[in-house]
């Protein structure tokens, strides 16, 4: 795995043999991800790698870091990354519970990772496009902002729960800031938490509101951008830019690398999906210590 010389402790963390272990499970690829490993290299970087597919736009000698090679999966491992999410008989995915508060959660051991973002971000629509693979699962997608008034808690086989939190913003809970600010602060095995920006429109002032929490509370975060299909290459690099000069200069616990995600042929999900098995390979250390790690790879002279 190919990792940015800037991040070198970053990037020891975050490697993709730790991710699978050395006892690789066997896996075979899906459907929809053998279609598109038998596309031209160009469209499959579309496809699979949207960051990548990005920079061609860029302007010449304007050399933006977009952190493309800090996590730096193969094809092949995202294809094996897939069967993660693939239901079977030896690999439950289930819904377990629902709560309005922290003491009210699932007592649950295994690591956890959470998603948040704002009323209709497209949080449950990616969280379904993750659960392609496992359609017993019911995950409620509505057109209207605000659907989600809980924590949804779903297992992913033996590896980790999935924490789907209410947006912010419009229509939100109103005890949201009590729920989500305690099951951030106390929950100790959450060991990622992802917030989903809207790509379209950037980062927005209730945005704020959860980047200041993660950074209050020490927690790793990763963003990712939503809604990619929605602007023009022009807007959305613009965007992308924007978002990435914020984590670069504004934060200390955010992963350096954006994740843009699309939702095409079924495929959940490209590169992301491997990052999201991350919190399995974590737990010898503290989210405090992962928290620390990206802080001080932040502070490195460039």
């Amino acid at each position: 795995m190919a990792t940015c010389r800037l991040w070198p402790g970053v990037g020891r963390l975050f490697t993709i043999e730790t991710v699978l272990g050395r006892g690789r499970r066997a896996y075979s690829a899906s459907l929809a991800f053998a279609e598109v490993l038998r596309l031209p290299s160009n469209q499959r970087t579309k496809l699979v790698f949207p960051l990548q597919e990005l920079q061609r736009f860029l302007v010449p000698g304007s050399n933006p870091d977009l952190h493309l090679k800090i996590f730096d999966p193969t094809l092949e491992d995202i294809a094996r990354a897939e069967s993660i999410f693939t239901a079977s008989a030896r690999n439950r995915i289930d819904y377990v519970s629902s709560a309005v508060r922290l003491d009210h959660a699932p007592d649950l051991r295994c690591p956890e990772v959470c998603f948040i973002g704002r009323s209709n971000v497209g949080k449950s629509s990616l969280i379904k496009a993750l659960f392609s693979f496992a359609p017993e699962v019911e995950v409620r997608v509505s057109k209207k902002p605000g659907h989600t008034k809980k924590m949804n808690f779903f297992k992913v086989g033996r590896y980790f729960t999935l924490v789907d939190m209410p947006g912010y913003g419009y229509r939100a809970p109103e005890d949201f800031v009590d729920m989500v600010e305690d099951y951030l602060k106390e929950r100790r095995n959450l060991m990622r938490t992802f917030l989903l920006v809207d790509s379209v429109v950037g980062i927005q002032k209730t945005d704020n509101i959860a980047i200041e929490m993660c950074e209050e509370f020490a927690l790793p975060y990763v963003m990712v951008l939503t809604k990619i299909d929605k602007s023009s290459k022009g807007r959305l690099l613009k965007q992308v830019l924007q978002i990435q000069k914020f984590v670069d200069t504004e934060t200390q616990g955010c992963f350096p690398q954006l994740f843009p995600v699309r939702f095409l042929l079924n495929l959940p999900c490209s590169i992301f999906i491997i990052f999201l098995f991350q919190p399995c390979s974590t737990l010898e250390h503290s989210r405090n210590e992962i928290f620390l790690l990206l802080k001080s790879a932040k502070q490195q002279p460039q």
